[in-house]
């Protein structure tokens, strides 16, 4: 195979959450077990680290990444999903998997395993465990897909479980309660392995969900939230980063990630480095400053309050639920009071937008539009409904064509922001990068 042919497999021939939804969901572990069986149990040739929740989980796994890649450390890295390249989800110190290892193992896929029919999410899991097994990580920060109980990624024995907060996603796979999302995502607990729990204080029921389950299996706890790591958290003066202040790391710690929700993971990453010290990781304070502050750099993170583009001020964010969209609303409602916004706005078809549409600002003017995926929301369906909550502007038919109107549209001083599901952030970075 091409690389191309080789994507295209893995595109057409397994069903694929991101492109259709719900109908590539595919509960179970008998598949993925299978599949690393086959492999030789790949996951067993370094230690993990398991992170998951509903937001948070992929700036806590990239940070947690840096800090170990700048200790030294050979780190993997499996995430999900990717904005632009197939290959962002699987890196080993930040860079990404090689074209022609794509190839070389799904050629080596297709002779070995007929007749399984994974899923897109169960095959490049397989693919990711493997390759690091192969390239001799010491280290591998692998981020659940979807849920965690029944997760091709919780076939791993981690060192470390973190679980970052629990909020409304995912519903018709996970349940419609927040008691029911959190006992799936309490399904990576393991046994006697330590675990850090991080925004819980807000909801006491979620909260006991993990206490038991950390009972039930014998597994050493901190709760987050209870054991505050800094002083006061300040925007630095250039709005560039965040400074947290008298960690146990030092008394001024700089993060690159400025998001409102980023302080939640700083303080779950910070209890995390904590417990990987006490497994026996050697993290010396330098290294956790270098990863907090160039973890963008060190990873290849993208999509987290990041700007796209200077003239006009365009910023960028992944979060597409109400639980991301409770920290981004406060943030735009602040900039929409002293800078005309222009909001370019996605979903796609199985989200219950209702929620989200009602946090933000009405000041702001409305660019309504359909990623190019076939989950896509059509951007006049969206534009009807955001007239139910004072929102108002046009429908686009494409992040490009919404984007380039909402730039030329803008004044000096103007802020463009695009989010409202991860496909059209990575549309909006195709478009910036043919811009460019």
């Amino acid at each position: 195979m091409t690389y191309q042919e080789a994507i295209d497999f893995l595109y057409n021939a397994t069903p694929q959450f991101q492109q259709i939804g719900a109908a590539a969901y595919k509960p179970g572990l008998d598949t993925v077990r299978r599949l690393s069986e086959l492999y030789g149990e790949p996951h067993r040739n370094y230690r993990v680290i398991h992170v998951g929740g509903t937001n948070g989980k992929g700036s806590t796994a990239h940070t947690l990444a840096a800090v170990l890649q700048s200790a030294g450390y050979r780190v993997g890295l499996f995430t999900s999903p990717h904005l632009v390249d197939f290959r962002e989800r699987i890196r080993i110190d930040g860079k990404m998997i090689p074209k022609e290892e794509v190839v070389r193992w799904l050629d080596d896929y297709i002779d070995r395993v007929p007749g399984l029919q994974p899923s897109f999410f169960e095959l490049t899991t397989i693919m990711a465990m493997d390759w690091f097994a192969r390239s001799n990580v010491d280290v591998a920060v692998i981020e659940v897909g979807l849920g965690g109980r029944l997760d091709s990624t919780n076939i791993v024995s981690p060192v470390l479980s973190v679980i970052t907060n629990i909020s409304f996603d995912h519903m018709a796979q996970l349940g419609n309660s927040l008691t029911s999302i959190a006992s799936e995502k309490a399904g990576i607990i393991k046994p006697a392995t330590p675990v850090v729990i991080g925004e819980s204080a807000g909801n006491p029921d979620v909260r006991d969900v993990f206490v038991n389950k950390c009972h039930e299996v014998g597994a050493p706890y901190v709760l987050a939230d209870d054991v505050p790591l800094f002083s006061s958290v300040r925007q630095s003066v250039d709005d560039e980063c965040l400074v947290y202040s008298d960690t146990p790391f030092g008394s001024r710690l700089s993060s690159c990630l400025t998001g409102n929700c980023q302080p939640h993971n700083a303080l779950t990453i910070m209890h995390a480095i904590l417990k990987l010290r006490d497994c026996g990781f050697i993290i010396p304070d330098m290294a956790v400053a270098e990863g907090f502050s160039n973890v963008t750099k060190l990873t290849g993170l993208m999509g987290r309050w990041m700007r796209i583009s200077e003239a006009p001020l365009t910023i960028a964010d992944t979060g597409h639920n109400e639980g991301g969209w409770s920290y981004l609303a406060p943030r735009l409602k602040e900039i929409s009071s002293r800078s005309p916004l222009r909001m370019v706005i996605g979903f796609v078809n199985d989200k219950d937008v209702d929620h989200i549409l009602a946090l933000m600002p009405q000041e702001a003017e409305y660019y309504f539009t359909r990623a190019s995926v076939p989950r896509a929301l059509s951007s006049a369906d969206l534009a009807e409904k955001a007239k139910e909550f004072g929102l108002k502007g046009r429908a686009f038919e494409s992040v490009s064509e919404a984007l380039q109107s909402a730039w030329s549209d803008s004044a000096d001083g103007d802020v463009v922001f695009v989010g409202g599901s991860t496909f059209v952030v990575a549309d909006a970075l195709e478009v910036t990068l043919n811009h460019s």
